[in-house]
């Protein structure tokens, strides 16, 4: 091994933090934050200065409950700062964005760049975790990366009897958005190591805060695990999705079918909606037909199914609005599921982004958690209005997402109106 390392990981410099979380998204920022509280010294690395200097004025931006104020405590405690650039600490924690490529394909671009902006600070004795989602033997890829980088520092590999210098392992998060910082703490946590050394140093960090178990594995089952969960949950949703569209052919109502059918003692149907959306359920599953394109026919059918629902709506909407060939349609909701602020991959965006190309100024967006439209909007006609001026102007009423904002509605609210609920709100 070569003798001669840089000054900036040389074992006698003291970290300049103890933990760096480098992507300060929905996933990265709150676990910043609740590291900060538990008495961490935490550096928060984004790409976006405004995000960097929202964070370091003790605000955030994004919608998470409970998030500003532990932003703001962490930062008032001067135990979380935020910086465009990766310092030297001891846990690096890696929660930036994977992406679906071209052709459903994973794009572990980021997590590459955050590999390469970590390897120049590692000191020996540091630990590298990746919570992105990934496909299997992306943490491998990690490991490559900062071999190639720093060859002065023994990288763990697994089945090597090589001692390494610096740990890496991966722990998924699963959380729910809207009770993320809740279920950083309760929930249970995987922790893959790339060796058992890895996962026990890993662990370290995690059972500093977390309340749930701490289950050990390898690197590569801990990467399967995350998108077999959600995999298992978007076939599960296209089954209740198919079967709506089965129901509108056969003419049945397909929530009176639900609710009977859920008295059964071992059945349990989810509800159905416009589509799937989210960075998780509707992205991971294509993660795991990547990895076994011709075995994985069963989560690839659900994933064409979910999708297929989302232009399923579309043109349900279509048909009232060639019903009412002067009337407006009050779009009700952009989230990808209710009470959040996260549009990531959502099928009533979509839906209002297709209606909006051929009729947008007869298109009324009503979204509590935004103050102006999506960029795909923005210049389509579309206008985004609160619930009353939407409910007195509009002819036709669709219900996308089941805000709480939305869930008083009543039928003197919607007489005279047609009505598409896309989620069995009204009825609930």
């Amino acid at each position: 091994m070569n003798q001669t390392m840089p000054q900036s990981v040389a074992p006698n410099l003291a970290p300049e933090h103890q933990v760096a979380v480098i992507g300060l998204g929905y996933i990265g920022l709150p676990t910043a934050a609740l590291l900060a509280s538990y008495g961490w010294s935490v550096c928060g690395v984004d790409v976006s200065r405004k995000v960097v200097d929202t964070v370091n004025a003790g605000g955030v931006h994004i919608e998470e409950r409970d998030l500003d104020k532990l932003v703001q405590e962490a930062i008032t405690a001067q135990n979380l700062v935020a910086s465009t650039e990766v310092p030297t600490a001891s846990f690096y924690l890696i929660a930036v964005p994977t992406p679906l490529g071209e052709g459903k394909t994973p794009d572990i671009s980021y997590v590459e760049a955050a590999a390469r902006a970590i390897a120049p600070k590692i000191m020996p004795g540091a630990c590298v975790i990746v919570e992105s989602t990934s496909p299997v033997g992306t943490t491998e890829r990690v490991a490559e990366i900062i071999a190639e980088l720093r060859p002065d520092i023994v990288v763990p590999r697994d089945g090597s009897a090589e001692e390494a210098d610096i740990a890496l392992a991966y722990c998924p998060e699963r959380v729910l958005p809207g009770r993320i910082v809740n279920e950083l703490v309760n929930n249970d946590r995987v922790i893959g190591g790339v060796t058992a050394a890895c996962a026990e140093r890993a662990a370290v960090l995690y059972t500093s805060f977390v309340k749930g178990d701490c289950l050990y594995t390898t690197a590569r089952v801990a990467e399967t695990v995350k998108l077999v969960e959600n995999s298992f949950r978007d076939v599960n949703i296209a089954f209740a999705n198919e079967l709506s569209m089965i129901a509108d052919t056969i003419g049945v109502d397909v929530w009176d079918v639900i609710r009977l059918a859920n008295r059964h003692p071992r059945v349990n149907i989810l509800q159905p909606g416009p589509g799937v959306g989210g960075h998780c359920i509707a992205v991971d599953p294509w993660f795991l037909v990547a990895g076994a394109p011709e075995t994985a026919r069963l989560v690839r059918t659900a994933r064409e199914v979910n999708d297929n629902k989302a232009h399923y709506t579309e043109s349900k909407v279509r048909a009232l609005l060639d019903a009412a060939p002067d009337g407006k349609v009050a779009l009700l909701g952009l989230a990808f599921k209710p009470d959040i602020d996260d549009f990531r991959e959502s099928p009533a965006l979509e839906i209002a982004e297709a209606l909006a190309r051929t009729h947008g100024n007869r298109i009324l967006i009503v979204e509590p958690f935004t103050e102006e439209l999506p960029a795909a909007l923005a210049g389509s006609g579309a206008e985004l209005v609160s619930l009353n001026p939407a409910l007195r102007e509009a002819a036709i009423v669709v219900v996308l997402v089941d805000h709480t904002a939305f869930k008083h509605l009543g039928s003197d609210d919607l007489a005279g109106k047609l009505v598409y609920d896309a989620r069995g709100m009204l009825r609930r």
